[in-house]
């Protein structure tokens, strides 16, 4: 039942129950005459009360246009238009009215109104309403930016470099990773700290270089030159990190001070802000379990924690999944004038999606965060073999670790890891594609930007499975290792801006109300329901 439908058959319920004859064709021949001439004028106006219960909490934000509504009903001379409108803004209760008291005169009265209000009426009505409902969403969902759409894309634009850089040092780190660069430099420092510049001072870095496990026990005939490299590597990697707090806090002290940073969103930003220094500290207690031996192998090259190396991993994707659900609130806010509300099946179906989308993205995040063990072990220059690990589906290694380290047999046996982090891909990208799968019979009915999310997670969790295998097959090379580690962060990327299109809370009444005539009015006959609907709607107000 739309708004408008409801609203005209309520209206020619209470005409017929003023004039006191609900049984008289004559009174009723007389007042269709009079509401096909001049129901029209009067209906914008009554489309700006809102008309009607449902609309009613639309109505209730101003007063004034119930005034405008009752003066405009006077002026057009409809038959107890005026005493409707107010019934309409203010209804009583508790009288006592019973579908029954809506009178036989009431249907055609409602057919030939109607055609008058579809006829000039249907457009100021969906406006009103489509105002309206952009009024609702504003008031439930307030912006992260204060200062109108220029500070919304300045402080977007802003977002969406600091998570590209973000992805960037992710990168970056991996790469520093393959080229076996992260334990080149034996100190930290939490400010700036100077390159060597000079022979003297290459000498001196090379010097601390040699005293530690790694080149002892693995790079004892590296030279300077070569040292140089991987020194860099670390260097350059310590330095982007540093620059990112740079890019971070200039212009936010920019934002701060002209007022574009609400306490909702300053409260994200500042935590953005601290983590990225712990991520720093994180960072150095990950390489420093890297400086000493292992007590359990002091043979075996070292390499650092792969519990440390996991929480640092976790934490530089924890920092740009929440940037980027950031980002994505900022440049599409919840409170878009504009924004049509969705239709019933629409919502059905975005809900629908909601209810898989945020667990697969739990499934994506235990995947990648297993890919973090397979990186603290070098657990990939393993098994170079696909499907089958060394002649079968589960190695016999899989258990080798339990009765020496229990529960650690899965976190530090290559096998296990390995293994593990192949049955997560294989889940992911059978979740994914069964997701992709059940949606497709839906997709039109889905907001364009959960479309395009969800056929970006689709092949890009396909070519990470690609990527995956392959980089197993070839031994892990720094240009296949790289690739496979960056399109992880575009696999979060898609699933982010999945869940973040996905996210918003089913509408209001109100909006559902103006939704309604947004989508159109209907002219035509009832259903039995519908006709049940519209006279209880009417007995009750």
């Amino acid at each position: 039942m739309t708004v408008a439908r409801s609203a005209l058959a309520a209206f020619a319920s209470h005409a017929a129950r003023a004039a006191g004859t609900q049984s008289s064709p004559a009174v009723s021949a007389a007042m269709r005459s009079t509401v096909t001439a001049s129901f029209a004028s009067a209906a914008p106006s009554l489309a700006r009360l809102g008309t009607g219960r449902a609309p009613r909490g639309i109505a209730n934000a101003a007063s004034a246009a119930a005034a405008d509504a009752v003066a405009a009903a006077r002026r057009a001379a409809v038959p107890f238009a005026a005493s409707f409108a107010r019934a309409t803004c203010a209804p009583t209760r508790g009288q006592g009215r019973t579908p029954a008291a809506v009178s036989a005169t009431a249907a055609p009265l409602a057919a030939l109104a109607r055609r008058a209000f579809v006829s000039s009426a249907a457009a100021p009505l969906r406006a009103s309403a489509s105002a309206s409902a952009s009024a609702a969403a504003a008031a439930a969902a307030p912006s992260l930016v204060a200062g109108g759409a220029f500070a919304e894309r300045a402080v977007g634009a802003w977002l969406v470099g600091g998570c590209a850089w973000v992805f960037s040092m992710v990168v970056l780190g991996g790469v520093t990773r393959l080229t076996r660069s992260g334990l080149s430099m034996t100190d930290w420092k939490f400010q700036w700290e100077s390159p060597p510049l000079t022979e003297k001072d290459w000498a001196r870095e090379f010097a601390k270089y040699r005293e530690s496990p790694e080149f002892k026990l693995a790079n004892a005939s590296m030279t300077v030159e070569e040292y140089k490299f991987i020194y860099w590597m670390e260097y350059g990697h310590r330095m982007w990190g540093r620059g990112l707090g740079v890019y971070f806090a200039l212009p936010l002290c920019g934002f701060l001070a002209k007022g574009w940073i609400t306490k909702t969103l300053g409260a994200r930003l500042f935590s953005f802000f601290g983590l990225g220094a712990a991520q720093g500290a994180i960072g150095w207690w990950m390489v420093k379990s890297g400086l000493t031996l292992d007590a359990e192998n002091p043979h075996d090259v070292p390499r650092v924690s792969p519990y440390r190396l996991a929480t640092h991993l976790t934490g530089a994707f924890t920092i740009y999944a929440a940037m980027l659900w950031t980002t994505f609130s900022v440049l599409f806010p919840a409170n878009k004038i504009g924004t049509e509300p969705p239709t019933r099946a629409a919502a059905a179906a975005a809900a629908s999606l909601r209810a898989k989308a945020f667990p697969l993205a739990g499934l994506i995040a235990v995947t990648a965060l297993s890919g973090a063990y397979v990186a603290g072990l070098d657990a990939g220059r393993a098994y170079n073999t696909f499907p089958l690990m060394d002649g079968a589906i589960v190695p016999a290694e899989y258990w080798s670790a339990y009765e020496k380290k229990g529960w650690r047999n899965f976190f530090e046996n290559t096998a296990a890891v390995q293994f593990d982090h192949r049955a997560l891909a294989m889940a992911t990208l059978a979740a994914t594609t069964a997701t992709h799968a059940s949606s497709r019979r839906v997709m039109h009915l889905l907001p364009r930007r959960a479309r395009v999310c969800l056929h970006a997670t689709m092949g890009l969790v396909s070519a990470q499975v690609a990527l995956g295998v392959a980089t197993l097959l070839w031994h892990v090379p720094v240009s296949l290792g790289s690739a496979h580690q960056a399109n992880a962060l575009l696999v979060f990327t898609s699933v982010v801006g999945l869940t973040h299109a996905l996210a918003g809370k089913s509408p209001q009444p109100a909006a559902r109300v103006a939704a309604a005539v947004v989508r159109g009015t209907r002219v035509g006959g009832t259903s039995a329901a519908e006709r049940s609907g519209v006279a209880a709607h009417a007995a009750g107000g």
